[in-house]
């Protein structure tokens, strides 16, 4: 580990109470132990010092290390105290290591260590590990020092603990009431089509009325697109659901994406009369390993959406090999995303509260894009400036 240079610092009482405040900080308790442990070693020398905390399994993490005076050249051979810390963690009470020294040899063949528990509301979730190499042997007031800047270390770490734990609560919260909007929302999607469904097809079965071909042609294609939307709903929601076990299958080979791109914008041409494609290939592109249909269900999302989102404007689509990497963007000149939604609408069940008001959605769409392209080792990132459109770019690793 990199020896840090000791600062001198005019007012040691300042420093401290800075130091102090840096720990109890999320960003900055790191640099704040560091200074801490300066102040330490005012009053208790050490070559080397280490911080564990307790993982899964009673596994011990180093989260802090530093090697000052005679540890800084000997730190790549010698041990940083593990044994100690393990002891420490099992016993839960301060262990201490004098080796029997030799006259003339070498000092650092000889670390006298001081082990200390970290506790946190009377739990050991880890030790601090002091090494001194070649002596001298621990004191009382040495041990009280340690013991000290432990019970600080307990408070630390214990804050730290807590703070991810409220971080994982909030979280939780938030796939809750995703998952509470999801359900209200996707009962109203689900609703909708099969309404349509529904009353076309009562209107058409009355048997007080006859209806001319024109109309019952007219009908049945309003049936026959609600039952493809049911049925892309209901896609998405199993596609869903395996991706998230891991059960989704994807069979991969060689694939020229230009070659899925337009076959991709010849659907899109038929399903949507009305949209404006543009296709730019800069060539030479190469091939991918991928899962084809796969593929294609995220560029049919993509295009789907900026007809849904921006149905007004040309979606610009260009394709191009660059750095390895294949990269696909897909550019409209729609309302944008806001700023603090563009992360969001990756995630599961999220949709953007504005879009929400003004078209429909199961929030599933780019949640699946995402997974599918992480399962091509690949990636999907967002850029929009609200007002002046979005653009989606894709990036998958290119076959030698």
């Amino acid at each position: 580990m990199p020896p840090i240079t000791e600062p001198i610092f005019e007012n040691p009482n300042l420093y401290l109470l800075r130091s102090l405040g840096k720990l109890n900080t999320t960003d900055e308790w790191k640099a704040g132990l560091d200074e801490f442990a300066h102040q330490i070693r005012l009053g208790l020398i050490y070559d080397h010092l280490v911080v564990f905390k307790i993982n899964g399994g009673n596994t011990l993490e180093p989260v802090f290390a530093r090697a000052v005076g005679r540890g800084r050249s000997g730190e790549a051979d010698t041990a940083w105290g593990d044994s100690i810390g393990y002891q420490v963690i099992k016993e839960k009470r301060p262990v201490i290591n004098n080796p029997k020294k030799t006259p003339g040899t070498n000092r650092l063949e000889y670390p006298y260590g001081l082990g200390i528990p970290v506790f946190n509301n009377g739990d050991v979730i880890g030790a601090i590990v002091i090494i001194r190499f070649g002596g001298p042997e621990y004191t009382d007031l040495d041990i009280e020092q340690a013991q000290c800047f432990a019970s600080i270390l307990g408070l630390v770490l214990g804050n730290i603990r807590l703070r991810h734990e409220v971080e994982k609560l909030s979280e939780r919260c938030k796939v809750s009431d995703l998952q509470d909007n999801f359900i209200s929302t996707i009962t109203h999607e689900l609703r909708s089509p099969l309404g349509f469904i529904k009353g076309y097809t009562t209107t058409l079965l009355r048997s007080d009325t006859t209806w001319d071909s024109n109309t019952q042609q007219e009908f049945l294609r309003i049936i026959d697109a609600e039952t493809d939307h049911l049925q892309a709903m209901i896609d998405n929601l199993l596609d869903s659901a395996r991706l998230q076990s891991n059960m989704l299958e994807f069979h991969f080979q060689p694939v020229r994406v230009e070659a899925l791109l337009h076959n991709i914008i010849a659907r899109a041409r038929i399903h949507h009369g009305d949209m404006n494609i543009q296709l730019k290939i800069i060539e030479p592109v190469k091939m991918v390993n991928a899962d084809p249909e796969r593929l294609e269900q995220v560029f049919e999302n993509l295009i789907t959406n900026a007809h849904k989102y921006a149905p007004e404007s040309p979606v610009w689509i260009t394709l191009q090999s660059k750095n390895g990497r294949v990269i696909i963007e897909f550019r409209d000149e729609g309302p944008g995303i806001p700023p603090e939604s563009q992360e969001k609408i990756f995630w599961r069940f999220y949709r953007d509260p504005q879009s929400e008001r003004e078209t429909h959605g199961s929030g599933l769409g780019l949640f699946i894009c995402r997974q599918i392209l992480d399962a091509h080792k690949g990636k999907i990132s967002v850029e929009s400036i609200k007002g002046k459109g979005s653009s989606f770019v894709i990036s998958l690793p290119a076959m030698d």
